[in-house]
């Protein structure tokens, strides 16, 4: 039986799965992606298909997925989690610079509060830890903005099981954020450190940015399932683990109700079987 949701930081219930907003923006998540009204049909969208978890960043656009958030949410429904992330600033459509330093960390979270209009933010995720600030400092700022009510849980994105279990040294963590997916799953300890913790585990790239949706073996179970390769590759993570909450993107509104109805896909034992030996 999968369950169907996830109590995030022990306290915010949400469906385990998501919608992502990166692909609500251009090119290398640079600029806008077309008509600003149809990345708001789909937000609009997700959330009537029973989403509860929205994840989004300050650098994708960059600003400009946070500011479609509010414009076509607010005001939040209630029991509507919003996630974003901060720490990496965007100067092109390639360039992206870590910055951990408390006082932009800070900077940073209160300009998403303002484009969010929000006062608090449900889970604000450190989009990178930066190499060059202690980890103490970076958890602090945050530990800071907290105890202010401005984040309610924080978050690591891009790290390692052994990061991990240093920051839980330092603070409480209600998430990470790291790749993982049916054919990549180099993450597989920081997964099983996530369920030691009750933490959630948010994968990027879910359905592999793309390939996914093409795979034979995915194609061939799909085929018997009446569904399609993407959905058996997201309901394959909702099986894999309880704390995996995958928060796939997309900009179509066909897309979007493809991805969300893997939900109610079910997969037998020896389906199961068969997508886990990939890895």
């Amino acid at each position: 039986m999968i369950r169907e949701t996830f109590a995030l930081g022990g306290q915010l219930p949400v469906r385990r799965l998501g919608y992502g907003t990166a692909q609500l923006t251009g090119p290398g998540y640079w600029g806008p992606r077309g008509d600003a009204r149809d990345a708001v049909a789909v937000l609009r969208r997700a959330v009537e298909l029973g989403v509860t978890m929205i994840d989004t960043a300050d650098n994708y656009g960059p600003s400009i997925a946070e500011e479609l958030v509010a414009e076509a949410l607010h005001p939040y429904p209630e029991g509507l989690v919003i996630a974003t992330k901060g720490g990496v600033v965007r100067t092109s459509d390639s360039a992206w610079h870590v910055d951990g330093r408390p006082e932009r960390l800070r900077a940073m979270c209160e300009a998403s509060l303002r484009r969010l209009r929000l006062d608090t933010v449900d889970l604000y995720q450190l989009h990178r830890l930066d190499p060059e600030v202690p980890l103490a400092e970076q958890l602090g700022a945050l530990d800071e903005l907290r105890a202010e009510g401005k984040i309610r849980h924080i978050g690591l994105d891009t790290v390692t099981d052994e990061q991990l279990s240093a920051a839980l040294e330092l603070t409480s963590v209600a998430s990470v954020q790291n790749r993982y997916n049916l054919l990549d799953r180099s993450s597989e300890p920081l997964l099983k450190l996530c369920e030691a913790h009750g933490i959630a585990f948010l994968p990027w790239f879910p359905l592999g940015n793309g390939s996914l949706t093409s795979d034979p073996v995915c194609a061939e179970i799909a085929a018997a399932h009446g569904t399609t390769p993407g959905q058996i590759a997201l309901t394959w993570l909702l099986h894999r683990s309880p704390v995996l909450c995958p928060t796939p993107g997309t900009g179509s509104l066909v897309h979007l109700e493809e991805n969300l109805a893997a939900g109610a896909v079910r997969l037998a034992p020896e389906d199961k079987s068969r997508l886990d030996s990939l890895g």
